[in-house]
């Protein structure tokens, strides 16, 4: 009878505890930790992050460019600067950056947003800025691969295999919606707002011109493939471009984790900073031309107190060699998506090509050099001395206006690899020596398609490898006709 009291009395409680707490039966379905629902600015902050780590960063995992534009060289994991990215997988870790990190991210940010905004001026906004936010992506992928997913590429439930678009055909597309987008642009509603980590927070005026500056570059980069429909781009975008350094598209990262810049997080708390020195090439290009930006760029070896770089493929120490200045392994250091000095080169190559933008080659040249130089901290006295030496001056320096242009344009774009790397491979300047143990036998035009895609979706990477010439890293992608 004890036991079956005490059965009865347990069996109680149970019944009332239970009945008591029906109401939130359904709360058992929640997970805290992973949302329900979920607002289109943090997918929009997310997504415009990873676009900014991914061309900031200085992750051999993910970032072998520097080495391409032999800013750096590495110290003794030498892969990447003999252009070998198969090590570590880079192609399969970018390709899924874009696409994952990046646009799956945007994508969602601007199907909530249809849902979450009410205002129809915000919304047209709202769509806009993402929308240039995933051209910029794409612009990426495709100057990077070649032919990539796109028409079919987030709709993974009726098409988990989607097909290689032409490149090209893909790059007028998204010359069109850049256009699109600018035209929508409003400043008499809000806009993204504070969800956009740019300098900008959003202000509406700063996004066009950042979007016509981008067009301006969209336009050039094709420009000797059709010349027809860079020049209506480039002349559309030329007056609303960016007009100063204040101007620059920066990303804002923060002086303690976890959104601190990504060279910070690799180098410094990945305790990685050891790995990387400058580069002979680069350190003889600043060097021939007493470049005020030398010292702004790199701190002397240890040893010596001079600069010196290693040459490109071979392994140097750290205190015999020049290293990155302090500031780019700051939490805070600015991350650059385009800035005033890079619109200028563009400019000036324009006024080369015939184009109509407002002024000369000369002028918009030395506009980017200077920018250049106080941008990084110099000043317009500095700028005015080097400038002024005849091996720098427009119209005395050496060479073509490709490689007048192309030299002073890599030099700008140090600590922006991504965007050197367009430029040297159009321009055909500088032209780089092959690293010691390089195991291809030319400077890299492009990666390879991933190792996932070719096992995956096989098919289709076939006929896109075909299509673009072979998957080979020496294959010439669309806009190349050096």
């Amino acid at each position: 009878m004890k036991i079956l009291k005490q059965s009865f009395l347990i069996a109680s409680i149970l019944i009332l505890l239970l009945s008591g707490c029906t109401k939130d039966l359904t709360k058992l379905n929640n997970d805290p930790k992973n949302p329900t629902t979920i607002s289109y600015n943090a997918l929009f902050t997310r997504g415009q992050q990873q676009l900014a780590n991914l061309l900031n960063t200085d992750d051999y995992d993910f970032n072998p460019v520097n080495f391409f534009e032999q800013y750096w060289q590495e110290t003794t994991y030498l892969n990447e600067s003999q252009y070998d990215l198969n090590y570590r997988g880079i192609p399969d870790a970018d390709w899924n950056i874009l696409y994952l990190n990046v646009l799956e991210n945007l994508v969602q940010a601007d199907s909530l947003a249809k849902l979450q905004i009410t205002d129809a001026g915000q919304l047209a906004n709202v769509h806009a800025q993402i929308d240039i936010t995933e051209v910029t992506a794409f612009y990426y992928l495709l100057t990077t691969y070649g032919n990539v997913p796109y028409t079919g590429a987030f709709n993974v439930v009726n098409n988990a295999f989607p097909k290689y678009d032409d490149a090209m055909t893909v790059y007028k597309d998204l010359l069109t919606r850049l256009s699109a987008d600018i035209s929508a642009l409003n400043d008499a509603s809000p806009g993204i707002g504070s969800a956009d980590q740019l300098s900008y927070s959003g202000d509406i005026d700063h996004w066009k011109r950042y979007a016509n500056s981008i067009a301006l570059r969209m336009g050039l980069v094709i420009a000797d493939v059709d010349d027809a429909l860079a020049k209506s781009t480039i002349e559309a975008a030329a007056p609303n471009v960016l007009a100063s350094n204040d101007d620059n598209a920066n990303y804002i990262y923060l002086s303690s984790p976890p959104y601190v810049n990504p060279t910070y997080n690799f180098s410094i708390l990945g305790a990685r900073f050891l790995d990387f020195i400058a580069c002979s090439t680069f350190i003889t290009q600043l060097q021939s031309n007493n470049d005020p930006r030398l010292p702004l760029y790199f701190v002397t070896a240890a040893s010596t107190g001079t600069y010196v770089g290693a040459n490109p493929g071979d392994a140097g120490s750290l205190s015999d060699h020049a290293t990155p200045a302090a500031i780019t392994f700051t939490p805070d250091f600015r991350g650059v998506f385009l800035d005033y000095a890079e619109t200028q080169f563009y400019l000036a190559e324009a006024a080369e090509r015939g184009y109509s933008v407002g002024g000369t080659a000369a002028a918009f040249y030395k506009n980017g050099v200077e920018a250049s130089i106080m941008e990084w901290g110099g000043s317009q006295s500095d700028a005015d001395t080097y400038y002024n030496q005849p091996s720098v001056t427009y119209a005395t320096a050496a060479g073509t206006w490709q490689q007048k242009i192309g030299t002073q344009a890599w030099i700008a774009l140090y600590n922006r690899a991504w965007d050197g790397w367009v430029e040297s491979r159009r321009l055909g300047f500088p032209v780089f020596p092959l690293p010691d143990g390089a195991v291809i036998s030319s400077f890299p035009q492009r990666f390879k398609y991933p190792v996932t895609e070719t096992n995956v979706n096989s098919t289709n990477y076939q006929a896109a490898a075909a299509a673009i010439g072979g998957d080979d890293m020496t294959t010439k992608l669309f806009f190349i006709k050096q």
